[in-house]
């Protein structure tokens, strides 16, 4: 069992070299932390708060992040779909998350806020009432994905088959939906 660390605040610490100890942290509060290529791996975030982070290819091997927010971090290459997969709850605002992987996860509800999701794996993830809020989805995958009620009405540069996707009820602005058509290959003017 791992040690229990409540409420406490970590910052202007770097991990790279030393690591951060396995514990269960509850209710803490990481602020200007490095964390680039560590292993969190079996390490419990729970009710957590990360600002101004860099956690750029961290190992995420069975780590539990529940509802854990994100603010201003860089997340370059997180291979999120290693994650503890229960209780998984996490929202981003003002995030650099491309590269990141999310396929096969339940991110029913996740807000994505103001951040870049360039090169994003969504394939076969569940995004059910996530919002996309003023996001840049250049070149993110969507396949076999859970996108009702997803709003994208603020995102922009995505470009997906709706066919290859469940989108009953998902929003989108008229002057973004032509990223939905781009896999059909037809000239809009």
């Amino acid at each position: 069992m791992l040690p229990l660390i409540l409420d406490k605040t970590f910052s202007n610490k770097n991990y790279t070299k030393t690591g951060l100890p396995k514990a269960e942290y509850d209710n803490c509060a990481f602020v200007n932390c490095v964390f680039e290529t560590c292993y969190l791996s079996t390490i419990s975030f729970l009710e957590c708060v990360f600002t101004n982070c860099n956690l750029t290819n961290t190992k995420l091997k069975e780590t539990t992040f529940k509802d854990v927010i994100f603010t201003d971090c860089k997340l370059v290459g997180m291979p999120f779909y290693e994650c503890n997969s229960f209780l998984f709850s996490v929202s981003f605002n003002h995030c650099n998350l491309d590269l990141a992987t999310f396929n096969t996860l339940k991110l029913i509800g996740t807000s994505f806020n103001e951040s870049s999701l360039q090169e994003v794996d969504f394939t076969e993830a569940d995004l059910t009432n996530c919002s996309f809020n003023n996001c840049n989805l250049k070149n993110a995958v969507f396949e076999n994905s859970v996108l009702e009620s997803a709003d994208f009405r603020s995102a922009n540069n995505f470009s997906f088959n709706p066919s290859n996707n469940k989108m009953k009820g998902a929003k989108f602005s008229r002057a973004t939906v032509d990223g939905l058509l781009a896999a059909h290959q037809i000239i809009i003017e």
